[in-house]
């Protein structure tokens, strides 16, 4: 679905719609209602995998904690009643600093899975980023998202020609940057999935992009569930993965390329060093290291090292349309959403979803507004101060 940007209305008049149409919105609008809502509505297998961290869940808390740390300072009489969220972000123009970050298995969530999310998210402009642990392959996220901007999330397998195929099957497909996870080599310690015995991609979920590569399917010894999923073991961890194969990946496709994962100085350099264009501060959620640093902690040292020509990308922790203030006020160009949305798919699939997205995203006009800024490019480390 085609949208001609610049003729969207503000976001924030999300909220007069509510208001005149005199009744409550089908889904809840505070993230934690919806959190309880939406987990609800999942089977308690599918709920744990979504809310669940590594560990004691100790970086999951840090994450939201780092935002409680820092306040807004709103301005007034800043003349805000004109206001351009737009940006870009590499080749991707953007209606307002949001994506719709990857997430995997999302047929644990509901029945549409990815063809709903990449709907949604495409019915707002909004960028959809598709996992390689999805329940939909590429090719068919591609075309529920239809003329939506979208970018390809990549676990790189333990085999280069794999993680070629998948690049140039998002390439065919009209996916306008890769992103590469460097957190995710091999799963985190999982509590909550350890007690139930609840890995997806063992019952053949989360494999579809992979059942739809041919370099894939040509290892496989047969067609039966036990092989495809003892290949698919076989080829996912990668913990030998190193920053020569990022370089190589650099020099087989001429996309953006971004890598998602990095909260150091020193591995923001080494990834420009491998000829990265963007970086994504994260700690996927919390759902790899406990005890790990809060990824927003880790986002104003990585943003002021690469300086302003290199686009940093922020996810972990965020709920609403005022983290993502935040977030962009340390540094980051856009912020990625991801377990609101799953929250919004269980209640409503694509509606849910949609509705996820226009609460976020007017929150995040609004609170631009009331903070005296009309563009997230005038906000700076001065909008926020410390919590005394």
């Amino acid at each position: 679905m085609a949208h001609d940007l610049e003729q969207i209305a503000a976001y924030s008049d999300f909220q007069n719609e509510i208001y005149a149409g005199g009744e409550a919105p089908p889904f809840p609008v505070r993230w934690r209602e919806l959190e309880a809502a939406g987990s609800a509505a999942m089977s308690p297998e599918a709920a744990d995998y979504v809310a669940g961290g590594a560990g004691a869940e100790d970086t999951v808390r840090a994450n939201r904690e780092a935002f409680d740390r820092w306040r807004i300072v709103p301005r007034m009489l800043r003349e805000v009643g004109t206001r351009d969220v737009a940006t870009t972000v590499l080749d991707t123009r953007l209606p307002a600093p949001v994506l719709l970050g990857p997430v995997g298995v999302q047929q644990i969530i509901h029945p549409e899975a990815e063809v709903a999310t990449a709907r949604a998210a495409a019915s707002l402009g909004v960028p959809y980023v598709h996992s390689t642990a999805a329940s939909t392959s590429i090719e068919d996220a591609a075309a529920a998202n239809g003329d939506g901007p979208r970018w390809f999330q990549l676990y790189f397998p333990r085999h280069r020609d794999l993680a070629l195929s998948f690049v140039q099957r998002a390439e065919a497909a009209g996916y306008e940057a890769v992103v590469v996870t460097l957190d995710t080599l091999m799963l985190g310690w999982r509590p909550r999935d350890l007690g139930r015995a609840f890995l997806p991609f063992l019952r053949g979920i989360g494999l579809a992009n992979y059942t739809s590569d041919p370099v894939f399917t040509s290892r496989l010894d047969g067609d039966s569930l036990e092989t495809t999923v003892a290949a698919w073991i076989e080829t996912f961890a990668n913990p030998d993965l190193g920053w020569a194969d990022i370089a190589w990946l650099r020099e087989q496709t001429d996309l953006p390329l971004l890598v998602k994962g990095v909260n150091t100085v020193e591995d923001a350099r080494r990834a420009l060093a491998a000829g990265v264009d963007g970086l994504i501060v994260s700690n996927h959620g919390g759902r790899q290291v406990d005890g790990a640093l809060a990824a927003l902690d880790a986002l104003p040292d990585v943003a002021g090292a690469v300086g302003s020509d290199v686009p940093v990308l922020f996810d972990s922790g965020i709920r609403t349309g005022a983290d993502a203030v935040k977030a962009l006020a340390l540094g980051a160009r856009a912020v990625l959403i991801a377990r609101p949305a799953m929250w919004g798919l269980a209640l409503g699939g694509e509606d849910g979803v949609r509705h996820v997205l226009r609460t976020f995203l007017g929150e995040l006009d609004n609170t631009l507004a009331m903070a005296g800024y009309r563009s997230p490019r005038e906000l700076t480390r001065a909008t926020l101060r410390p919590r005394p």
